[in-house]
């Protein structure tokens, strides 16, 4: 079985699981649009770097369960939520309707677009760049996007030692993974700037990701501790579980570096 056919098989059979957890109740399906922003520290950060939405075309670049893409059409934008996994978009529709915003849904490969170049003027991709092929999909998504666009991705970053190793060795929620992904290192970001005019990476939860083990009475003082080193000390954003990676795309192409 190829990487493509077992990623397919595995997002399938967690949209299958989270529908039967949801089942038929509308409430279920509706997005709390403040509730998704801040269910990650880097969430309404990132998306505010999208810039304005009304009116314009956006890609949800690997929608899985489709609340972002349900707040990108809250916010005005047309959207089309894009991934390989047939349960995921049926998902991202049922999202939709309990929320009355209309998206459109594509099911293809995140390294293979079936969109004409220059699509969409932004882009959204949350937790999928570690899925792919980063030269093939970076080519891909620099082609869809229009001159001047913007494209940003979150994305778990693996530069910190000690929480790779937390990653391998302890238990936490939604630890499942597919064989293939691994946390984005700079080496693998080469393609993008190959690209792209301008690429940038801030780094979230350098220390507050221990939370994710559970408990920790302290997370508010780690949470204060960490801003005030990653505003001060920008090495550190190296160092982070997860990092925000912000593409644009200038008016002319980019030639090879």
């Amino acid at each position: 079985m190829d990487r493509l056919e077992l990623e397919r098989r595995f997002h399938d059979r967690q949209a299958a699981r989270r529908a039967m957890a949801l089942g038929d109740k509308g409430d279920a399906w509706r997005v709390d649009a403040e509730a998704y922003l801040h269910h990650e520290s880097w969430v309404r950060p990132a998306l505010a770097r999208l810039g304005p939405l009304t009116g314009r075309r956006v890609l949800d670049y690997g929608c899985g369960h489709g609340m972002a893409a349900v707040v990108l059409a809250h916010w005005g934008a047309t959207v089309t939520a894009l991934d390989i996994a047939a349960g995921y978009l049926a998902e991202a529709q049922r999202r939709a309707r309990a929320n009355n915003v209309v998206i459109h849904c594509v099911q293809a490969d995140a390294e293979a677009l079936p969109f004409a170049a220059g699509a969409f003027e932004a882009i959204w991709g949350h937790a999928i760049l570690h899925h792919l092929q980063i030269a093939q999909a970076a080519a891909e998504v620099a082609r869809v996007l229009r001159p001047g666009g913007v494209a940003v991705f979150c994305e778990p970053w693996g530069g910190n030692p000690l929480l790779e190793a937390a990653r391998r060795y302890l238990p936490y929620p939604g630890k499942d993974r597919t064989p293939d992904e691994r946390p984005l290192t700079r080496g693998r970001l080469k393609p993008l700037y190959r690209h792209f005019e301008q690429v940038s990476l801030e780094g979230f939860q350098l220390l507050s990701w221990v939370g994710r083990l559970g408990y920790l009475p302290g997370l508010k003082v780690l949470r204060a501790v960490e801003e005030w080193v990653l505003h001060r000390y920008p090495t550190w954003h190296n160092w982070c579980r997860y990092v925000v990676i912000t593409c644009r795309k200038g008016p002319n192409p980019v030639s090879d570096r």
